[in-house]
């Protein structure tokens, strides 16, 4: 049924009680960068009769945000509001950022043609930074807004991949002594709490970084090695030797895949005392035992490419990182963080605050809310749109 509520985890499209309770206007949008890639999109628009002068844009790495939740509501209180999926919609496997924030740069382009005085650049979770990184690298947007924003999906992933994972080709490998699944490190069984001493924990977050880096090594590695072939590629007559330049043109355009085992194990899900806030037990990525999508369905970035994963996942190679971009963004900014969101941290959402380089920065804290805001978007989006509303035309 149209509109009907979703399980726990998945309420994340306009629910029922979104509806902002006044006609917007829609156009299906179809954009082409200008790199040849496709940018498709909903726009949603005030009332018929009701004139618009700022644009606000959102997307997400991977996300089909053409019907967020925030669109309909912006557009009722009087703003045009393009929500886009990238050229990398429900694609992880290869995604790059740096092609990612030439899509959010077409549809910010788009919303200037068509006459807007100001362009919002919003960001919600993933897509937080994305658009600090699209305003830092391209200088494109007006104000950024981050709703429930991490720090970045690599450093997303620093928190939540598996350190005890001994051999990357096994996902059955472990070091016990890392493992915040095994019973002497202080794991119970779903549902009950676990505990984890603290100078364990120091030292499973340093693994993870650990582990990182070796999934760095072998990307980049494999880069490597099909960028070496290229001198001897050019020198190479393929009507002279076909033979040698099949062998070197197939290692150079060699893409290494990685599977990434393991990819939902932050100690954090099972032990509320570890910065503790108003979130329940468990993860979005998980119903309900994180200790499941860990080894089965679930977790995040699981097949990759080299390239994507140096480019998205990787906490210590991507350049999506808000405590990079943050400084130099500049524009007003706002933040807005759920205080019940599972995947990011209360010290997280004030480190980004602290970081920015505006000088006109607001933090609203919502008290008791998830992640997708269930219950809380009226209010979050009212919030947003005073906020604009004080700052652009």
């Amino acid at each position: 049924m149209l509109g009907d509520a979703r399980p726990f985890g998945l309420g994340y499209w306009p629910l029922p009680q979104d509806d902002p309770g006044v006609a917007v206007q829609r156009e299906a949008v179809r954009l082409v960068s200008p790199d040849g890639a496709l940018v498709r999109g909903v726009l949603w628009t005030p009332p018929v009769g009701t004139a618009w002068k700022t644009a606000v844009i959102l997307s997400h790495p991977r996300g089909d945000f053409s019907v967020h939740y925030a669109c309909p509501l912006l557009a009722a209180a009087g703003y045009a509001v393009l929500g886009f999926g990238t050229r990398y919609m429900n694609n992880d496997t290869d995604c790059l950022h740096e092609a990612c924030i030439t899509d959010v740069h077409t549809a910010h382009d788009e919303m200037i043609r068509r006459g807007a005085e100001a362009v919002v650049l919003l960001g919600n979770s993933g897509g937080g930074s994305l658009m600090a990184m699209a305003n830092t690298e391209l200088g494109i947007g007006d104000g950024w807004v981050g709703m429930a924003a991490h720090p970045g999906e690599g450093v997303f992933m620093l928190q939540v991949i598996d350190p005890s994972v001994a051999d990357e080709a096994d996902p059955f490998s472990t070091v016990a002594e890392l493992d915040m699944y095994h019973p002497d490190n202080g794991w119970r069984p779903w549902p009950a709490p676990c505990s984890y001493d603290p100078a364990w924990l120091e030292t499973y977050r340093a693994a993870q970084v650990a582990r990182v880096a070796r999934i760095d090594a072998l990307a980049e590695a494999s880069i490597a090695d099909a960028a070496s072939v290229a001198p001897e590629l050019r020198r190479t007559d393929k009507e002279v030797d076909p033979i040698r330049w099949r062998e070197l043109r197939r290692r150079a355009v060699f893409t290494k895949y990685l599977t990434i085992n393991r990819t939902l194990a932050d100690p954090a899900y099972l032990d509320l005392s570890i910065d503790p806030d108003d979130r329940p037990m468990g993860s979005l990525f998980a119903f309900p035992d994180p200790f499941d999508a860990n080894y089965g369905r679930g977790g995040l970035a699981r097949t990759m490419t080299a390239r994507g994963w140096l480019s998205t996942w990787s906490g210590l190679s991507s350049h999506a990182k808000l405590a990079d971009t943050m400084p130099k963004l500049t524009v007003p900014t706002m933040l807005v963080h759920p205080s019940a969101d599972t995947e990011i941290r209360l010290w997280q959402a004030k480190e980004i605050v602290d970081a920015a380089g505006a000088d006109d920065v607001t933090y609203l804290e919502m008290q008791g809310a998830p992640h997708y805001l269930e219950g809380h978007r009226r209010e979050a989006i009212d919030a947003v749109a005073e906020w604009i509303a004080a700052r652009f035309p």
